[in-house]
């Protein structure tokens, strides 16, 4: 062993706590997915349950639900997205126009707070907010004589609902990624477009956009991977059974399956099924960040 490793040994030892955690709570429960192949049942354990192969996935896969849950999951997913990155773009569009440094910062304050509440909180902040019976969105709508309308019991309402509620969670956090990107233009630009002539409008479209494109293509590439995670917590505590048409997605179905109905090799094939996909969605959308934004993990 040479000085230089007797040196870095300390760092090494740094990481030893980190490895056993993700080993223990990462790897180790990755041995469950034996379970997707077999008729599993607790009482005989793993090495005990009769195996069947693929069966659990051609159940699965001929499922009419299946169909309805991957289409909600791809749907909700995309739309959070694209309205996501939409929203966080425009937002630092605006917030970097703002002159009054103090007033900026508070509404950066402002919108970046949701971010830190789980959905159990804002759960039941929405439930109330948009009760047909009680809720101030209720209340309004009938003061304009429109009849209330019960947003999370709607098939036709929930999957915006969802979107819109993520949005307003979330958003403020890329808002910060963008106004980070903005800084990093640099600002001689800007004093040679006013001295040419140009007018804000034209400023942000040929030189603050352009600027900001590494990090636009970076995040929509890296979003990619999570086209199958349409957010098990928000819809969880969002969702009923009148809105499993349209507000179902893959991580409720497996949740059912397996803790409510206790078929847990259906439900670990599921599983399965969406973390290949995932892994194929991640790795793709991480060469498409390497190859469109230079980016790179290592």
């Amino acid at each position: 062993m040479n000085k230089k490793m007797i040196r870095q040994l300390p760092l090494h030892f740094m990481l030893l706590p980190g490895i056993i955690l993700v080993l223990i709570f990462s790897y180790v429960p990755m041995i469950g997915i034996v379970i997707a192949f077999q008729e599993f049942v607790p009482a005989r354990g793993l090495f005990g349950s009769e195996w069947v192969g693929l069966d659990n996935f051609k159940y699965a896969f001929e499922l009419p639900d299946f169909r309805i849950v991957l289409r909600n999951t791809v749907f909700i997913s995309f739309m959070k997205i694209i309205a996501g990155l939409l929203a966080s773009l425009v937002t630092a569009l605006l917030l970097n126009e703002i002159g009054k440094l103090w007033f900026k910062r508070g509404v950066q304050t402002v919108i970046y707070l949701p971010h830190f509440l789980s959905w159990v909180i804002l759960g039941g902040i929405l439930i109330d907010i948009l009760s047909p019976s009680t809720g101030i969105v209720a209340q309004v709508l009938s003061a304009f004589g429109i009849e209330p309308v019960f947003f999370l019991g709607k098939n036709a309402w929930f999957p915006y609902v969802v979107v819109f509620s993520d949005i307003w969670k979330e958003f403020g956090f890329n808002t910060i990624v963008y106004l980070a990107a903005i800084t990093s233009i640099n600002p001689t630009l800007y004093e040679a477009a006013r001295i040419d002539g140009a007018n804000r409008w034209k400023q942000t479209w040929h030189i603050t956009l352009p600027g900001m494109r590494p990090i636009i293509i970076l995040l929509a590439t890296l979003s990619l991977g999570n086209v199958l995670n349409a957010g098990f917590d928000q819809i969880f505590n969002l969702y009923s059974p009148a809105v499993y048409e349209s507000g179902d997605i893959i991580d409720t179905m497996v949740y059912r399956m397996g803790l409510v109905d206790f078929q847990y090799g259906l439900a670990t094939a599921i599983g399965l099924f969406k973390s290949v996909v995932s892994l194929v969605l991640i790795s793709t959308s991480y060469w498409l960040a390497y190859r469109f934004a230079n980016y790179r993990i290592f």
